[in-house]
């Protein structure tokens, strides 16, 4: 091992690299761009060194029988984000062996309210020097710096004392008009990407289309979920990861039947290929999220570096009860803007007996709605206070951290 570190240092930096290439991911299908998908290998050999680590350290800490139980949860999770970050490596290797992405999947992607774009501050350019607070960029351009990568260092989720310099790659998420904002910033050319086209009549291919974006959306949220589940110890949160893992079974054989019908219609079957690779990654990355869910369903308490670390992670998970007459009660998400005000992306809803999975900017909420979101950790307070959310923390579902023992 090259550095000592502790089992909770290496599983957040896990977690959140095996996240990145997720949305690292995605983001070389949304513009075809080898150089992200370049990235994600990039990160797939840092995961990997990192839960090699992580496996020797738990090995070298487990003294005792109860050692090595508690600990088998925290190993557990290590093969669930190796599964992720796997998944993620397929879907970047669509891009790198060309397999074909229709133009049709693209212009369904530009839909999304939230993108994730790379660029590389050029000599001439407005960010240098400045620290990330100084600069406010989420309030200039919708945009959130989740990663930088400095020569061969990975900075996740840097705070607002980070200082850009030139040279530095930038990893960001947000709504799609700010990506050339921020390149623009960054002395970078835009991209000018077009308006989706409108659809006229869908054909068998739309259709095949809409199921991979759809598997895209319900992996995500799995999760999201499954880690919301895990740090709020949370049974029913990870019984709708169950949920999902079935509705992802049932939109790959759907896709299936329509990408056969699809490919009587094009005059080259061979880009439907690169779908089914697509759609058979995110199947596997809500496998993985499933899996994860199994340390809360042990008897006993996961162990505490567990919740440490998820309280600790880039992006983290928060909840909030929706009261009577707070200033989200009775607005639609659109009408908040949570993630330009908050950071956080609202992943689920649970009103009642139902959930509402990665609801819409025309969602209306009502009080008693309870909102999964996640973001960074700055991010959790500002979204329960615009909920009148007042319960403190530990209370009612709310894990504080724990320290290591």
């Amino acid at each position: 091992m090259r550095n000592v570190r502790t089992v909770k240092e290496l599983l957040v930096e896990a977690k959140d690299a095996a996240e990145l290439m997720v949305d690292l991911a995605y983001a070389a299908i949304f513009y075809g761009d080898d150089a992200l998908a370049r990235e994600v290998l990039r990160l797939e050999d840092r995961v990997d060194e990192l839960l090699v680590d992580l496996r020797a350290v738990c090995m070298l800490a487990a003294r005792t029988r109860d050692d090595a139980d508690q600990l088998a949860g925290v190993l557990s999770m290590a093969v669930s984000i190796e599964g992720i970050a796997d998944a993620a490596e397929d879907i970047a290797r669509v891009v790198l062996k060309d397999l074909g992405v229709p133009a049709e999947l693209r212009d369904d992607l530009r839909h999304a309210t939230e993108v994730t774009a790379r660029v590389k501050v050029r000599p001439v350019n407005e960010l240098e020097g400045t620290n990330l607070r100084g600069l406010e960029l989420p309030s200039r351009t919708g945009m959130w710096i989740i990663a930088i990568r400095r020569d061969v260092d990975w900075i996740h989720g840097p705070d607002g004392e980070e200082v850009l310099r030139e040279g530095d790659v930038l990893f960001m998420q947000g709504p799609r008009e700010g990506v050339d904002e921020i390149r623009q910033l960054a002395g970078a050319p835009p991209r000018e990407l077009p308006e989706p086209p409108e659809r006229g009549k869908l054909s068998h291919l739309d259709r095949a289309v809409d199921l991979v974006v759809e598997l895209k959306n319900v992996s995500e949220v799995a999760v999201g979920l499954a880690y919301s589940a895990i740090l709020l110890r949370d049974e029913t949160l990870a019984a709708e990861v169950s949920a999902i893992e079935d509705q992802s079974d049932e939109l790959f054989h759907q896709l299936e039947g329509w990408v056969l019908r699809a490919a009587a219609e094009l005059e080259d079957p061979e880009e439907l290929r690169g779908m089914l690779h697509l759609a058979a990654a995110a199947e596997r990355i809500v496998d993985s999220a499933q899996s994860m869910c199994r340390v809360i369903e042990e008897e006993g308490p996961p162990h505490p570096i567990i919740a440490a670390a998820l309280s600790e992670a880039d992006e983290i998970v928060a909840e909030a009860i929706v009261a009577a007459g707070s200033e989200i009660d009775g607005q639609t998400l659109g009408q908040l803007r949570l993630q330009t005000e908050t950071g956080m992306e609202v992943l689920a809803v649970q009103r009642a007996n139902r959930w509402i999975y990665r609801p819409r900017r025309d969602h209306g909420n009502h009080a008693g709605d309870r909102l999964i979101a996640i973001g960074p950790e700055e991010g959790a307070p500002r979204l329960r206070g615009l909920a009148g959310d007042v319960r403190p923390e530990g209370e009612d579902g709310w894990i504080e951290p724990q320290d290591e023992g």
